[in-house]
C-alpha cells in the first residue's frame, strides 16, 4: 500500500526510501514485530478462554510436557496476522511472487488451523486425517508453483557449481509442489518444544532475506554466479515479515510456553520458506539451510520405516528432539543446542552463494 502511495508521489521526499528493498525489509521487520507484541496478550487471552484444556498433550510423550496442559495452541494466527498486515503495507503488491507467496502462507495456515481446531475440539492430538491434510496442502502448492514457475525457467541449480542447472521441464512444477509441502511438514514436525521451531525459521528467513535480495539484483547475482530471477527481491521483505511476526511470537512463546505456534503457524511458515526457495532457484540450499527441519522429518521417516519392517525402534522417539528429551536433555537444552545448529546450516547456505 505505502510502495503505490510512494509510486504515485514519483518517489519523492522521504517517499525515495520506500524505492529500497532494503529500507523496506527493515521497515517491515518492525512493523510485523510491532504488531505481534501488541495483539499478542489479549489474544493468547482470547485463546484461552476459548480452547479451555487448550493443546492435547501426548500422554506416550515424554512426561515433562504433561506440566504444559491447558496451555492454549493457534498462536501461528498472531504470526499470520502480523506478518499480513506488515506485507500489506510495506510490499509491492504488483509483483507475482508476492502472491504466490502469501497464496502458501494462506492456504497452509488455513490447513493447519483446522487441524488445530480438530484436535481442540475433539481433546484428541489425531487431528484432521493426514491424507487429507496433504491433498490439500498438495493443491495449494500446486496453484503456487504454477504462479512461480511461470515467471522463472525450469532448471534445478545446483549450489557450489557456478551457474549451473538441470531443465527438468515439466517435472519442475511437480518438484517445485514437493519442495513446498515438504518444506511446511518439515517445520510442522520440528515443532514439538517450546520456540525450538520458532528460532530455526528466523534464522532460514534471514539468510534466505539475503539471498532474495541478492538473486533479485543482477550486479549481484553475475558477480556470485548464482541464477538472477528478476523481481525475486521483493521476496526479501517478506522474510523480513517472517523475521518481525517470527520474534513477537517467540517473546509469548519462550520457554514456559504461554501459547504454541500450533499446525496453523508451523505449516505456513514451512510452507512460506519452501515458496520463497523455489522461486529465487534455491531449493537445494533450502535443505542446507533448513537442515535441521530436514533431520527432523527423516527420523520420523526412518523411525516409520524401520519400526514397520523389524518391530524394533532406530531413535527412543520420534522426532529426533524427543529422542534427545529421552536420553536426559532438559527441554531447554536441546532448544539452544538445535538454534546452535540452525545457526551453522544458515552459514554454510550463504557460504554456497561465494564457493562456486
Amino acid at each position: 500500500m505505502l510502495y503505490f502511495l510512494a509510486e504515485y508521489f514519483n518517489f519523492e521526499g522521504l517517499f525515495n526510501l520506500v524505492r529500497y528493498q532494503t529500507a523496506r525489509a527493515g521497515a517491515t521487520l518492525l512493523t510485523a514485530l510491532l504488531i505481534g507484541l501488541l495483539i499478542g496478550p489479549r489474544f493468547i487471552d482470547m485463546l484461552r478462554v476459548r480452547q479451555g484444556k487448550g493443546q492435547p498433550i501426548r500422554e506416550d510423550g515424554p512426561q515433562t510436557h504433561l506440566a504444559k496442559v491447558g496451555t492454549p495452541t493457534m498462536g501461528g494466527l498472531m504470526i499470520l496476522i502480523s506478518l499480513t498486515l506488515s506485507m500489506l503495507l510495506w510490499m509491492d503488491l504488483s509483483n507475482p511472487f508476492v502472491w504466490a507467496c502469501l497464496a502458501v502462507t494462506g492456504g497452509f495456515g488455513l490447513i493447519g488451523f483446522l487441524d488445530d481446531y480438530d484436535k481442540v475440539t475433539k481433546a484428541s492430538h489425531k487431528g484432521v486425517s493426514g491424507r487429507v491434510r496433504l491433498l490439500f496442502e498438495f493443491l495449494v502448492a500446486g496453484v503456487a508453483s504454477y504462479l512461480i514457475v511461470s515467471q522463472i525457467n525450469t532448471f534445478l541449480y545446483v549450489p557450489f557449481v557456478n551457474d549451473f542447472g538441470i531443465e527438468l521441464g515439466p517435472l519442475y512444477f511437480v518438484f517445485a509442489a514437493f519442495v513446498i509441502v515438504g518444506a511446511g511438514n518439515a517445520v510442522n514436525l520440528t515443532d514439538g518444544l517450546d520456540g525450538l521451531a520458532t528460532m530455526p525459521v528466523i534464522i532460514a528467513a534471514g539468510t534466505f532475506a539475503v539471498i532474495a535480495y541478492l538473486v533479485g539484483r543482477v550486479d549481484y547475482s553475475e558477480y556470485l554466479g548464482i541464477p538472477h530471477v528478476p523481481g525475486a527481491g521483493e521476496l526479501a521483505i517478506l522474510c523480513a515479515a517472517i523475521m518481525g511476526a517470527g520474534l513477537a511470537f517467540l517473546w509469548f512463546n519462550a520457554p514456559p510456553a504461554a501459547v504454541f505456534m500450533g499446525d496453523t503457524g508451523s505449516l505456513a511458515l514451512g510452507g512460506a520458506l519452501g515458496a520463497i526457495a523455489v522461486a529465487t532457484h534455491h531449493e537445494v540450499v533450502l535443505a542446507i539451510v533448513g537442515g535441521l527441519f530436514v533431520f527432523e522429518a527423516l527420523s520420523v521417516i526412518i523411525q516409520v520405516f524401520w519400526f514397520k519392517r523389524t518391530g524394533k525402534r532406530v531413535f527412543r522417539m520420534a522426532p529426533i528432539h524427543h529422542h534427545f528429551e529421552q536420553l536426559g536433555w532438559s527441554e531447554s537444552k536441546v532448544v539452544i543446542r538445535f538454534w546452535i545448529v540452525a545457526i551453522v546450516l544458515a552459514l554454510l547456505g550463504l557460504a554456497t552463494l561465494k564457493l562456486r
